[in-house]
């Protein structure tokens, strides 16, 4: 009951506010508007689905599947956000995710990523005059505020509406698994478009190799995707059980998203040939050292979160355990106390 609405404050619990302060579904009129609502409900996200999927096919994003050498590549590639989205999920001390709610969340994943594909695309001309500058900005304004709503959204079509959604810490799980499927979706794209460059075929030897370090570069790109989406998607959770702040909150854990996102977009080519440079270290080993010690921060940041709750979690469950034991034996001291009155 919502006690800021005066009628409801202040009316006994036995008057019938239906219509007045309260409503629920009693009459023809009822029942046939909320199948409507459900139909429109149903129709929108499926529409959204749909516009995905074929975005997707547009973009050739299906060359996963059509490609069996992109195919095994985007599997190598996505190796290490696999294993750091597992490492999320099973932070989740609370209870298990259906497997069938984290792989679709996965598929919405892929598919909504497009979206940001596409934003992406067609914003960069706007930016591209303004040279270093421009990047920077575009960083910041399109790149990390779109990918990171979109990953989002694969979130919000539907694990979120799902019962089995009933603590913050999943929105950490969705968030990782949605973030999985966004950078597999992603490295798909840019190791196609490396292979599609080569103009011909590879041998199952030289597959690993193929497109000049493109698996191994994309590799380490994807686990922030993962760290990103699953610090915004503890803050969806946050939300959804602080429904009077639930706007602010959802906002907080796209900007701190957001920011990570970008900064990692801007600093990466800087910091990775500062390294290299400083070491003497190829290119690549350079790249390698700025993404795991850029990841290791933020990873440590989402780690943070998730050991809080975790602990508290438990925390809360032992004090309400000694509680009930205490409580157990007063009663148990009590009856015994009655059964022998001398």
């Amino acid at each position: 009951m919502d006690d800021r609405e005066p009628i409801r404050a202040m009316a006994d619990r036995s008057r019938d506010l239906y219509d007045i302060a309260t409503w629920e579904r009693r009459t023809s009129l009822d029942h046939v508007a909320a199948a409507i609502y459900r139909v429109v409900d149903v129709t929108s996200r499926v529409t959204v689905v749909l516009v995905a999927f074929l975005v997707l096919l547009g973009i050739g994003g299906l060359s996963a599947l059509t490609d069996p050498q992109v195919g095994v590549l985007t599997l190598l590639s996505a190796i290490p956000a696999f294993g750091l989205a597992i490492y999320v999920y099973y932070s989740d001390t609370t209870s298990g995710e259906p497997l069938t709610v984290l792989v679709a969340t996965f598929l919405l994943g892929i598919l909504t990523a497009n979206f940001a594909a596409v934003v992406n695309t067609l914003l960069n001309p706007l930016f591209e005059p303004l040279g270093f500058l421009g990047m920077v900005a575009m960083f910041f304004v399109v790149v990390g505020p779109v990918e990171e709503t979109v990953k989002l959204l694969a979130v919000r079509l539907y694990a979120y509406r799902k019962s089995t959604f009933n603590c913050v810490i999943d929105g950490a799980v969705y968030g990782a698994m949605a973030g999985l499927g966004f950078a597999t979706v992603e490295n798909s794209l840019f190791i196609a478009r490396q292979v599609g460059d080569l103009g011909m075929g590879v041998g199952p030897v030289e597959l690993i190799g193929v497109g000049g370090g493109i698996t191994a570069t994309r590799a380490l790109a994807g686990p922030g995707h993962v760290i990103y989406s699953a610090v915004a998607g503890y803050y969806l959770g946050l939300a959804k059980f602080n429904p009077d702040n639930s706007g602010p909150i959802l906002i907080k854990g796209l900007l701190i998203a957001a920011f990570v996102h970008a900064t990692y977009n801007s600093t990466v080519g800087l910091g990775s040939s500062l390294i290299a440079g400083v070491l003497g270290v190829p290119p690549l080993v350079g790249f390698l050292g700025y993404v795991v010690l850029y990841d290791s921060i933020w990873g440590l940041y989402l780690l943070r979160k998730l050991r809080r709750y975790s602990d508290t979690f438990h925390e809360i469950r032992r004090a309400e355990s000694e509680e009930a034991s205490e409580v157990a034996r007063r009663l148990s001291a009590t009856e015994a106390e009655s059964s022998n009155p001398d």
